[in-house]
């Protein structure tokens, strides 16, 4: 091999370790009191089954379908996506549209990011709340499972700023304080996830 193609090659691997790597912040770690750690944990070790059937649900499904169709092997794969979204978010009082903007900022949809701070899967979680809050052997990487500690770490941090979406935002992205995540978000919503947006 010439030496002229040695420093592309070198880039080319260089993209190619990094392509899985989120652009992401990650949440701090924080010492919780008994009480809201209790609350926590039983809002991401509850099994309850999500409804396929409910008929508002299936009818968001098939509005945000396409939207979110190229990151995913087939629609089916879409479609049963859409429906945890729909379901967590709810679930945690966050507006689905919201989530699905974190989670277009956090990893663009890639199931299997990891963020230079260790921040994992689609929503970015870190992997000591885990350890916090559930079991340590939980699959970061599990769409169900990183949808529902991402939906309730952000409705932590949305109860614990008053409400303050900006501040929420920050806190889940670790950037509390810094205006450039929370922007993110809030153009990526109305411009992307939004019902009423073309994209």
């Amino acid at each position: 091999m010439g030496r002229a193609r040695l420093p592309s090659l070198v880039l080319a691997l260089a993209a190619a370790c990094c392509a899985g790597q989120a652009l992401a912040g990650a949440q701090q770690y924080e010492v919780l009191s008994a009480s809201v750690r209790a609350t926590l944990a039983q809002a991401v070790n509850d099994r309850t089954p999500v409804d396929m059937k409910d008929l508002d649900t299936r009818a968001w499904v098939r509005a945000m379908t396409r939207r979110v169709a190229k990151s995913f092997p087939d629609e089916d794969a879409a479609r049963h996506f859409l429906m945890l979204v729909r379901y967590e978010s709810m679930r945690a009082g966050l507006d689905p549209h919201l989530v699905l903007a974190v989670i277009d900022i956090e990893s663009k949809f890639r199931k299997y990011a990891v963020s230079r701070s260790g921040a994992r899967g689609l929503m970015q979680v870190m992997p000591f709340w885990t350890k916090q809050l559930g079991d340590p052997g939980q699959n970061l990487f599990q769409e169900r499972t990183n949808l529902r500690y991402g939906c309730t770490i952000l409705r932590h941090y949305l109860d614990r700023e008053r409400g303050n979406l900006s501040n929420a935002l920050g806190r889940y992205n670790g950037s509390l304080g810094q205006p450039d995540y929370p922007n993110k978000v809030f153009k990526s919503l109305p411009d992307r996830w939004a019902l009423g947006a073309s994209a």
